[in-house]
């Protein structure tokens, strides 16, 4: 297959051309304040050369922090009707109470609590009040909200409250964005309630993002179904993004992790992206990042989903340096590089002016920092190798040495030895392995389900055998369907050997798709 990956950083936005297992074309833009800009130049960028033009393109995929950087920036967001399903029980804690203020003043439409729910084995507890539902649906519609976030005491056990509950919505608010909790999150109500109602304060964003991304393809002379990466290093395609933007939060940095597997052809290895702005430390297993196993705070709310279990610190090509030398970062030029460092002609002192002149890196006019103090340049980057090691460290589960691929266009400030790594591997295109690992996502499949009356080996089958519906419903080819994570918790509490199974698979996307 012929595919094109794009990835949009805060820096710059990188775009690769793969046919098959070769990297064929790379080119890197900056990112403009639109985003679609940048993904149009960096199309047209690719699409000089005769080898993009010449044959179809079977996908284009996408990988973007566009709406994880609205929730964190709080812009763009649009008010939600929030309906929680759990009285009685569930009165305690409303909607929103754990969000910071001001965030939860932008989002807050109107908040209704109804009776409903399951208890933690499946079984009911209280009827779902389809009148209480109603009455709901026509204060959200009275408020002229457009977008509904559902949430249910244990819906991911049974969702059949969450889901008669967004009929009767949608009988009555007929253009609404509905999200129903239990397709986002995990067992815990408050964090993937919280999924939820930010899922649902980025659906107009999302809609218009993607069409313009589509018009972006459009525009570029590109005949090709669009992708958007996930937070798990798989894709989905551009309507199911629209319904699910939360699930794109962390893309860009699972997408690097994931080109820095498919480049150096490590599976089991921790990974170091460093961009313009910030460096995301992670591990990978199996080929894909570790999965964070608690609680992830998005914009400082408390969130349960799947989101990759990175480490993200203020060093990158663009970061300030100070006088001395011994301050380095969090701040950045970002995009701007090319205009504020000194290489450029630029006032600002960077780590990109401190390589260049430590005969580390190539970039703009070298004479321009021929003037650094050597002594500066030492303390500089001893700061940035000890950043660099502190935080490799805290990522590792273990004190096993493991090998450390480094990738992104700031890589150069990582030492050639790091302690606890076994070595330092540097690949070819690892600057663009964010764009890479775009190009070549696969397709997921889920399932995290309490099974009762069966053994471990027949209830880890049967959610696999569900977990791989899942893909295949998802536009995965069937017969390249791999495991890649199983989890099983015994559930002593509860009747009939109880257990807890969380299973996923992939698998290549299907001609179809």
């Amino acid at each position: 297959m012929r595919r094109i990956g794009i990835d949009v950083g805060g820096t710059n936005t990188d775009a690769v051309l793969i046919a098959g297992s070769n990297v064929v074309r790379a080119v890197k833009t900056a990112t403009t304040a639109d985003v679609t800009g940048g993904i149009l130049a960096a199309l047209k960028a690719l699409s000089r050369f005769p080898e993009v033009t010449g044959q179809p393109i079977d996908a284009v995929m996408i990988g973007t922090t566009h709406f994880i950087n609205a929730v964190v920036q709080g812009r763009s967001l649009n008010r939600v009707g929030a309906l929680r399903i759990g009285l009685p029980a569930g009165a305690t804690l409303p909607p929103f109470c754990d969000w910071p203020p001001a965030l939860a003043d932008l989002v807050r439409g109107e908040v209704a609590m109804v009776e409903g729910g399951h208890d933690y084995d499946g079984r009911p507890f209280m009827p779902l009040d389809r009148a209480a539902v109603t009455a709901a649906a026509h204060r959200f519609a009275a408020a002229g909200l457009k977008a509904v976030a559902i949430a249910s005491v244990f819906s991911p056990i049974d969702p059949s409250c969450e889901t008669e509950a967004a009929e009767i919505v949608r009988t009555i608010i007929p253009d609404a964005a509905i999200t129903c909790s239990h397709e986002l999150g995990r067992i815990g109500l408050l964090e993937r309630e919280n999924a939820a109602l930010m899922n649902a304060a980025l659906a107009e964003l999302a809609r218009e993002t993607v069409a313009a991304f589509e018009a972006a393809i459009a525009e570029s002379g590109l005949k090709a179904p669009l992708y958007i990466t996930q937070n798990d290093g798989t894709v989905m395609l551009a309507a199911h993004a629209m319904r699910q933007p939360v699930l794109s939060f962390a893309s860009g940095a699972t997408n690097s992790m994931r080109g820095a597997a498919f480049l150096s052809g490590i599976a089991d290895a921790m990974v170091i992206d460093v961009g313009g702005t910030t460096t995301d430390i992670g591990q990978l297993r199996h080929g894909f990042p570790r999965e964070a196993n608690g609680v992830v705070e998005v914009g400082g709310v408390r969130t349960l989903f799947r989101m990759p279990d990175l480490l993200s610190i203020g060093l990158g090509g663009g970061s300030h340096v100070e006088a001395d030398g011994d301050v380095v970062g969090p701040l950045s030029v970002g995009h701007r590089l090319t205009t504020e460092a000194l290489v450029f002609g630029g006032s600002r002192l960077t780590t990109s002016d401190v390589a260049v002149a430590a005969g580390m890196l190539e970039l703009g006019d070298r004479a321009r920092v021929a003037h650094l103090d050597p002594a500066l340049i030492g303390r500089m980057l001893a700061r940035a190798h000890a950043m660099v090691e502190e935080n490799v460290d805290r990522m590792k589960t273990d004190s096993a040495p493991l090998p450390l691929i480094a990738v992104g266009g700031g890589a150069f400030l990582v030492p050639d030895a790091v302690a606890g790594t076994s070595q330092v591997v540097r690949v070819t295109h690892g600057d663009c392995a964010n764009a890479v690992g775009a190009a070549i996502a696969q397709v997921s499949g889920e399932i995290d389900q309490v099974f009762q009356g069966m053994g471990r080996t027949e209830a880890v089958a049967a959610a696999t055998g569900l977990a791989q519906d899942r893909a295949v419903a998802a536009g995965a080819d069937a017969a390249t369907l791999q495991t890649i994570e199983v989890e099983d918790i015994p559930l002593a509490y509860l009747p009939g050997n109880a257990l807890r199974v969380r299973v996923r698979v992939v698998g290549d996307i299907g001609a179809a798709g």
